[in-house]
């Protein structure tokens, strides 16, 4: 019987000492925070130790994170070595207003993983692909074509362990001191949520088709 991997927070690196009340160590909820980005950051070092933090799409495959690039990036390649890296996904859910700029806020959800790639390859490497696609829309893959050859060779793809992860989650009012509250400055909350706009159809397409309905009803 396989091990469950270790609870969110769990580890030295990854309890959360500030603001430890935000931490969340339900793994259901580091899984929900990362089902619903779109975009990761990945931090690498490269040869020199210079470090960079790179944005990726990406897509959550069970108790692992895929994600996708060149086979002409020496930074894929660095992680493709197994360097150390952190991956997070950070959703903004809104501003929070206090009567002062000191308690002043954001509201969040965000995930932090620890821990070093691992390439996937042959039949997986396609079907990982195929996973990604669908999460930036789902029902996407489903009528393009099959991937070509030398589109596979061109493309690394990583999954990065959930082994070690924490997830910090931030919401509510403004928490004033109770010497400002009788200050006449307005305070509350600013609610942020993504937007999708119509779908502009491309110059070139070259058949009267229809919006997809995926598209249409993506994220609405």
């Amino acid at each position: 019987m396989a091990t469950a991997p270790p609870a969110p927070g769990s580890t030295d690196r990854t309890r959360i000492r500030r603001l430890a009340e935000k931490a969340v160590t339900d793994r259901a909820v580091l899984h929900a925070v990362l089902d619903a980005g779109l975009v990761a950051h990945v931090a690498v070092s490269d040869e020199q130790g210079r470090p960079y933090v790179l944005p990726v799409a990406y897509a959550r495959d069970g108790d692992r994170v895929l994600i996708h690039g060149s086979t002409g990036s020496r930074l894929f390649r660095t992680l493709a070595a197994g360097a150390p890296t952190c991956l997070t996904v950070t959703l903004l859910d809104g501003l929070v207003v206090a009567r002062s700029a000191f308690e002043s806020s954001m509201n969040y959800r965000c995930a932090m993983v620890l821990g070093s790639c691992e390439v996937v390859d042959g039949d997986a490497k396609a079907a990982a692909l195929d996973l990604l696609t669908d999460h930036l829309m789902p029902g996407r893959r489903a009528e393009l074509r099959a991937h070509k050859g030398k589109e596979l060779a061109a493309t690394l793809v990583l999954a990065l362990p959930l082994d070690e992860a924490s997830v910090k989650v931030s919401a509510g009012d403004p928490d004033d001191d109770e010497d400002d509250l009788d200050s006449p400055v307005w305070a509350g909350t600013v609610p942020l949520g993504e937007t999708f706009y119509d779908p502009i159809p491309a110059p070139d397409l070259r058949h009267e088709l229809p919006v997809p309905e995926y598209v249409r009803t993506w994220r609405r």
